[in-house]
């Protein structure tokens, strides 16, 4: 543990017998309390006594004299993911949320997790990131996350739960093998092993190798990465991505995707961004979809972007310079002295002109989104800004010349922030 970076710990305890083993031991060492030894765990209530494990967690906890937070989650199944797959990124959303600067978060995966993970990946034509298999420390949040146990044997956590007499939640969805890695697990493992004894030894040996060459090649896409991103619009060049080689290429736009905040896709939508991105014909803005991201192709970039509901065409606020929440997520601020007169917010309804300040010519709210480069998916939610009927502003792109002399004598001026 002193090798490890210096932060408090705190344990993901779904009070299984894993992280039960976990704590119980981190909870027997003073070094591990001085670091400030709590516990968070998840309740995503998908089953009926998960109210009643949240409060056995809290009880094992007080026992152990341990602080013990449980938060609880909303498991989104309806965006096209299985549900472990939904459940797995509310709980790492969780985890993310509640982790303070700098502190690790440690988690129970073993070793047979880890040859467990491997095979699916394989089973779901992952790269050498994915075969290298689970990471034993990486950032999560404010902090990092830490697998200490993933050469510990699932047996020996199992022993020490029985020796110590722990209690333990057994979660029946664990044996369901409807559930993939359930099925790996009963029924793919024990056959394969009856073969090959050493199975799970070969598998992480392998691992290794894939690891290895994972971080190797990291090395060349990173590089690759500063020369193709631009920080200022978050964007990725679009051709030179597609023409890099594969092993380049797809690691490269995972790394994108996940410093945005996005889910990386799969093997077929990854596909489709490159079909599209060959047969590309100008203008065209291609839109590849997945849960939580539309990936965009616009001015021979990639751009990825939350997916947005279309607003209500008749949506207005009143507007006394308070940060407004826009439909779309964006959001509408005030800097500078206070508004003392309210103002109205529209999104476009279609119609609209305005004469830009210092401009002799009135135009249409098209042409200035062509002419200012607007990206396209931004345009429906951009903020526009009324006194009365007259349009003073679109956002904080363009404003007429009432606009600009309001503006002025009331010391301030509107901030857009879009959405994504």
């Amino acid at each position: 543990m002193d090798e490890q970076p210096a932060g408090g710990l705190c344990v993901a305890f779904s009070g299984g017998p894993d992280s039960t083993a976990l704590l119980h031991a981190l909870a027997g060492l003073e070094q591990a309390r001085a670091r400030g030894l709590r516990a968070v765990h998840v309740d995503h209530g998908l089953h009926a006594h998960s109210g009643a494990w949240a409060e056995q967690a809290r009880q094992f906890c007080s026992v152990l004299e341990i602080a013990c937070s449980v938060v609880r989650v909303q498991v989104q199944r309806q965006g096209g993911e299985g549900l472990e797959a939904a459940a797995r990124h509310a709980r790492y959303a969780a985890f993310a949320d509640v982790l303070r600067e700098q502190e690790l978060l440690l988690l129970g995966h073993h070793r047979d997790d880890q040859a467990e993970t491997v095979l699916l990946k394989l089973l779901r034509g992952g790269g050498p990131e994915g075969l290298g298999g689970m990471r034993e420390l990486r950032p999560l949040g404010a902090g990092l996350l830490w697998r200490p146990l993933l050469r510990t044997p699932r047996e020996v956590l199992r022993e020490y739960v029985l020796r110590h007499r722990l209690p333990a939640i057994d979660d029946p969805s664990n044996a369901d093998t409807q559930l993939s890695r359930n099925y790996l697990r009963h029924q793919v493992l024990p056959r394969v092993m009856e073969h090959w004894p050493h199975a799970i030894d070969a598998i992480l040996h392998a691992a290794a190798h894939q690891r290895a060459a994972a971080d190797t090649l990291r090395e060349q896409w990173l590089v690759q990465f500063e020369r193709l991103h631009d920080r200022a619009t978050g964007s990725l060049d679009a051709a030179a991505w597609l023409a890099l080689p594969p092993a380049l290429r797809d690691p490269l736009l995972d790394h994108w995707l996940r410093a945005r905040g996005r889910r990386i896709p799969t093997l077929a939508q990854r596909a489709q961004v490159e079909r599209q991105l060959r047969e590309l014909r100008e203008g065209r803005v291609p839109c590849i979809h997945w849960p939580d991201t539309d990936l965009r192709i616009w001015k021979g970039r990639l751009w990825a972007v939350p997916p947005a509901p279309a607003p209500a065409p008749n949506w207005e606020a009143a507007w006394t310079g308070q940060p407004l929440r826009l439909p779309d997520g964006g959001l509408l601020e005030w800097q500078g002295t206070p508004l003392r007169e309210p103002l109205t917010v529209r999104l476009r309804r279609g119609g609209e002109r305005l004469r830009p300040s210092g401009d002799r010519h009135t135009r249409e709210l098209r042409d200035l989104f062509q002419q200012g480069e607007l990206p396209p998916w931004q345009r429906a939610a951009c903020p526009l800004i009324y006194a009365g009927e007259e349009l003073l502003a679109v956002a904080d792109r363009w404003r007429s010349d009432a606009g600009a002399d309001r503006f002025r004598a009331a010391g301030g001026q509107p901030r857009w922030r879009p959405a994504g």
